[in-house]
């Protein structure tokens, strides 16, 4: 399976400016490769790159093998593009998005990342230094920064390029590792898991991961968003560019502790992790205005990919199972009804009358779901 590693760069004031040059130096012959793409429709990697070599190069102060990575940085953009046209992302053929995205060429912001390769770029691990290509020249010794298992990874496991992302005026290098998949073993049992708004997630085991905590931080968060915005002089939109990936970066935090948690509970005691589908979810849920926004930027989507990855590489059986009616369900005698669920907190069966929190007995019935689903996954197909 794959994973990235991100390491922080603490390069000096004189290697930090070369960087920023190389970064900007990158974009702009990657806008500029895109607009010929764009012009004469070469998409694929072997006509643009005999196209712009050469003027990438006398142009833009690129070696040859930056020159390689921003084309195939261009080709790898507009295939991004075309799939997220096919799949509709981007809405219809009539709609406004759809058609400014196949009437323009792709434009590379000045401080976007940038792939190296191992020609261009290359790890000392034991001084904890890197080697990098610049514009201004191959900039060697430049220390980075990460945790013990990390290193290990990066070690041990890390295969092709390599990406170099300034944020917040920080420098990072994120690298692809390639780690062995642990053999899956067969689950004694199930952990079912409810996600939710109220609870970010409720395991069939009624361990309750509550998100007032997170939803309070949201809302403070957005507050300060417009006080802001409010204001409208050059601090203000300074203070906004800072906080752009706070709040992100915290929902992820979150999430990764309560999956990091789930998967460790799965593993010590044998069992599978069974998860809800929730793909459509804003196509199946009509919600009020006020809604609309808590609902899309929730990170459900994150939580489940979390869980799956974590799970995945510690080998623990992990399924996605139908969502529908699990929380309107009961899981003794199979009742389906609305009526179950008089409040949002409680189930309440209205024919046998088992009763409890609505939560658990969803992740109750994801988990029963998941023991007749790896049923069918796992036994083979009978031969005619």
């Amino acid at each position: 399976m794959k994973l990235v590693v991100q390491v922080k760069l603490l390069p000096t004031p004189e290697q930090a400016s070369a960087l920023e040059a190389t970064l900007r130096a990158c974009n702009r012959a990657a806008s500029y490769a895109s607009q010929v793409a764009f012009a004469k429709d070469l998409k694929d990697r072997n006509g643009l790159q005999k196209e712009v070599y050469t003027d990438l190069k006398a142009t833009f102060g690129l070696s040859a093998q930056p020159v390689v990575r921003a084309v195939k940085k261009v080709v790898d953009a507009y295939a991004t593009l075309k799939a997220n046209l096919q799949a509709g992302s981007l809405g219809p053929p009539t709609s406004k998005r759809y058609r400014r995205a196949v009437s323009t060429p792709i434009v590379f912001r000045p401080e976007a990342a940038q792939p190296f390769d191992d020609r261009c770029l290359s790890w000392q691990y034991d001084a904890r230094t890197v080697s990098i290509w610049t514009v201004d020249g191959r900039m060697k010794g430049i220390r980075f920064a990460c945790s013990p298992d990390q290193l290990k990874t990066l070690v041990t496991c890390r295969k092709g390029e390599s990406d170099l992302v300034r944020r917040g005026g920080k420098w990072f290098l994120v690298a692809t590792c390639e780690i062995p998949n642990p053999q899956v073993y067969e689950p004694v049992d199930w952990i079912g898991v409810d996600r939710g708004i109220v609870n970010l997630a409720t395991t069939s085991d009624a361990t309750n991961y509550q998100g007032r905590r997170l939803g309070r931080y949201r809302r403070w968060q957005a507050r300060k968003r417009t006080e802001l915005q409010q204001k409208q002089t050059r601090s203000a939109t300074r203070r906004l560019a800072r906080r752009a990936q706070k709040e992100q970066r915290h929902a992820t935090h979150v999430n990764h502790r309560i999956s990091k948690e789930i998967v460790s509970v799965a593993q010590r005691t044998g069992r599978g992790i069974a998860v809800e589908e929730l793909g459509g979810i804003r196509d199946r849920v009509r919600l009020r205005r006020d809604q609309r926004g808590t609902l899309s930027s929730w990170p459900f989507h994150q939580l489940g990919q979390h869980l799956a990855y974590k799970a995945r590489k510690a080998g623990v059986p992990f399924v996605e199972v139908d969502a529908h009616h699990t929380s309107q369900r009961c899981p003794r005698c199979g009742h389906t009804g609305r009526a179950n669920r008089p409040t949002r907190d409680q189930f309440c069966c209205r024919r046998c009358g088992l009763a409890g929190p609505a939560d658990v007995v969803a992740g109750v019935n994801v988990r029963d779901r998941a023991r007749s689903a790896w049923v069918f996954v796992t036994t083979p197909a009978l031969s005619p």
